[in-house]
């Protein structure tokens, strides 16, 4: 699996995430989701240049033929409720004639610090040899994602995998990196050191869905 680690080099990606970190400015919803959507749209920049490009001819206004290069792939991009849907829309302003799929996950509590994954529901179009982007804000242990990327399968297999994430730990990048394809890529805007017992990232940004939305009963 392939690493993109947005850490590496200072970027608006450093500032945003300031931003959502900080809980003088968690308070804002409207800004936490935008900061989210601008992430979006940085990751789907970057992630536009690794894919396949092909010529095509455009006629201008003046009559004449230029060529240009354009996303010679089929993408798909997937999204986690809830909070991944400002990330996902991010995506969605670049890559604007994407077909879109939906996976509801969530952790079922058992005890306080004991939970599964649950899926109760998925939407999506067909993957054969299409390229899937998997987006979600927080990658804390990653059982989320490889659940969800496992229940996206039963729709086909795609031709390229790319997952994205905000924030992710340590422990989760070890782990995608033992459960997903070789060839896969996983883009991260920073990489924190742990988690903590309840498997939040640390130091992290909280509860992503509920900074975006509101907290939940």
């Amino acid at each position: 699996m392939i690493i993109h680690n947005f850490a590496e080099q200072p970027s608006l990606v450093s500032q945003y995430l300031a931003e959502m970190r900080d809980t003088a400015v968690q308070t804002d919803r409207l800004r936490f989701r935008r900061n989210l959507e601008r992430l979006g749209e940085i990751f789907a920049y970057e992630l536009s240049k690794t894919m396949r490009y092909a010529r095509k001819p455009v006629k201008t206004p003046l009559g004449v033929d230029a060529t240009c290069d354009v996303i010679d792939e089929r993408i798909v991009l997937a999204t986690i409720f809830r909070a991944g849907v400002p990330f996902h829309q991010g995506f969605l302003r670049y890559f604007d004639d994407a077909e879109n799929a939906f996976v509801s996950a969530y952790r079922k509590y058992k005890e306080k610090e004991n939970f599964d994954i649950c899926i109760e529901y998925l939407a999506s179009p067909l993957l054969d040899g299409k390229t899937l982007v998997l987006c979600d804000p927080m990658l804390a242990t990653g059982a989320s994602m490889e659940l969800s990327y496992r229940a996206l399968l039963t729709k086909g297999k795609p031709g390229k995998v790319h997952v994205a994430s905000v924030i992710a730990s340590q422990k989760a990048v070890d782990y995608m990196q033992s459960v997903m394809p070789a060839d896969s890529e996983l883009w991260v805007g920073v990489i924190d050191p742990e988690i903590n017992a309840h498997s939040y990232i640390v130091p992290g940004l909280g509860d992503a869905g509920d900074l975006a939305y509101g907290t939940k009963e």
